[in-house]
Formats: C-alpha cells, sequence, structure tokens
C-alpha cells in the first residue's frame, strides 16, 4: 500500500512518522485502517508530584500533557478522533486508554464522532505508585475503551474463541490485571506513559487479524508496534517527539527488526 506520509523509519512491517498527528492522519486516505490504538495526552502536567520507583518526582511529562481547560481537552479529543473514525475501515475498531482525567471526554467525543463503544476495559494494576497526598483512593487503574463505527450491518473483528482459549477455557471478562510496565521493557530507555507488552498483546490478538494494518496516532515508544510485529501485523506510529521514535528504533531493532 502506498502512502504520501514522509516516514521517519521504514523497516518491513514497523514504520514511524515524526510530526503532528493531525497534519499526518489528513494524508491517509479514507478507510486505510483495520484497527487504532490510540494513547493521548492525558493533559495531567500542572506542576504536581507523584511517585516513581519510592521517590517523590514531578507529574510534568512534557509540553505534550500540558493541562488544558475542559473545553480545549474536548476540542482536541473530538479532532482526533474525528480523522480516526474518517481513516479506520469500516470492519475496523479503535482502542483508546486513559485515565479519570480524560476518559469521560474521549467517551463522549466517541459516540458524537460516530462510534458505538463496544467495551469499557478495566486495567488494573498490581503495582501502583503510592498516593502521596492521602487525600484520595490510591489510583490503581485504568480505562481502555474499546469501540466501533455506528453502522448497521457492518461486523468487526472479535476473536472470541482464542480470547477464550487464552482465559483457561473461560469467557474474558473486561477487567484485565497486570503489573505496571517491566523493567525488561524499558532497556532501550523509558516513555512516560509507556503501556504493558501484555496489554497490547491481548488487545492485538482480540481484534485483529494476521498481516492487518494497525495505526496508533500517538505511538510514543512504540509498544503498539513492538506487539505488532510480534504477532505478524502492519504498523505505522506518528509522533512528534523525536527522541521517541529513536526509542521506539531501538525496541523495535532489539527483538530483531
Amino acid at each position: 500500500m502506498e502512502f504520501s506520509n514522509n516516514f521517519y523509519y521504514q523497516n518491513g512491517r514497523f514504520n514511524l512518522i515524526n510530526n503532528d498527528t493531525f497534519q499526518e492522519l489528513k494524508k491517509f486516505e479514507s478507510r486505510t485502517f483495520d484497527m487504532i490504538f490510540a494513547d493521548p495526552p492525558y493533559f495531567l502536567s500542572d506542576d504536581g508530584i507523584t511517585c516513581s520507583g519510592g521517590k517523590m518526582v514531578s507529574v510534568n511529562k512534557g509540553k505534550w500533557d500540558k493541562s488544558l481547560s475542559v473545553k480545549e481537552k474536548h476540542n482536541f479529543n473530538k479532532k482526533w478522533i474525528k480523522e480516526c473514525y474518517r481513516v479506520l475501515k469500516d470492519t475496523g475498531t479503535i482502542w483508546i486508554s486513559g485515565t479519570l482525567h480524560n476518559i469521560y471526554s474521549i467517551g463522549m467525543a466517541l459516540e458524537e464522532e460516530g462510534f458505538k463503544i463496544i467495551n469499557n476495559i478495566t486495567w488494573q494494576k498490581t503495582n501502583p505508585p503510592p498516593n502521596l497526598a492521602c487525600k484520595t483512593f490510591t489510583h490503581s487503574t485504568e480505562t481502555i475503551l474499546w469501540a466501533k463505527k455506528d453502522l448497521k450491518k457492518t461486523k468487526y473483528t472479535f476473536n472470541y474463541d482464542l480470547m477464550k482459549e487464552l482465559n483457561h477455557n473461560k469467557q474474558m471478562k473486561d477487567v484485565w490485571t497486570t503489573s505496571l510496565t517491566k523493567p525488561s521493557e524499558k532497556k532501550q530507555g523509558k516513555h512516560p506513559t509507556q503501556k504493558p507488552l501484555e496489554i497490547l498483546d491481548r488487545i492485538i490478538l482480540a481484534s485483529t487479524k494476521e498481516n492487518d494494518l494497525i495505526l496508533d496516532p500517538f505511538c510514543g515508544s512504540s509498544t503498539t508496534g513492538i506487539a505488532a510485529t510480534k504477532l505478524n501485523r502492519n504498523y505505522i506510529g506518528i509522533d512528534n517527539e523525536k527522541e521517541y521514535l529513536e526509542l521506539s528504533i531501538r525496541r523495535y531493532e532489539e527483538i530483531g527488526g
């Protein structure tokens, strides 16, 4: 498949673009991708503190995560989700990860832009960082919304039998329990919102077939791409930070890419 985008890196199934995601999404033809996984900015960088590795650290992740007003945040989400609707195949699905800080806007934006939510996955972390302020319950979960286009008589991919097999021959539930991202997955460097490979493996196995084309519009360190490559899927990741794309390349080369 030919694309008009200028790729930062191309190697077989693994492809990276360094640019603003809104500019790049517009270059893809309609109904290009079989699946989209997105871990958009949570807009949490408000000069607060958190705990990492037992140490008190700043919550600031970068300019891309700076706090926005409610209206600004929702307009941002509607804008990129609308473009994802256009580039997603009618038989495709989209997965979006978030916390309480952005996931309710994400859910509303999905419905406003023509999607229907299939599942609300709760990712339960076995080893969340402690709550330093001691004014709330410890934040130990994230939400992953799974959605399809709200079209009648259109089937989407769900590998139900495989999910049941992976869950000891029982129906898989919508609560997934794993640890935070393992140190072994950060040997080439760290991204502040890097997801465990186990989560992306499951998402890709659940909703795609071999040789499908997967998009990650906020790819960071490309956990989506690493999982896709391992599982014989094709991947395009977009990020405006070269530092994270270089990290993505090192991770890809680490697995023999």
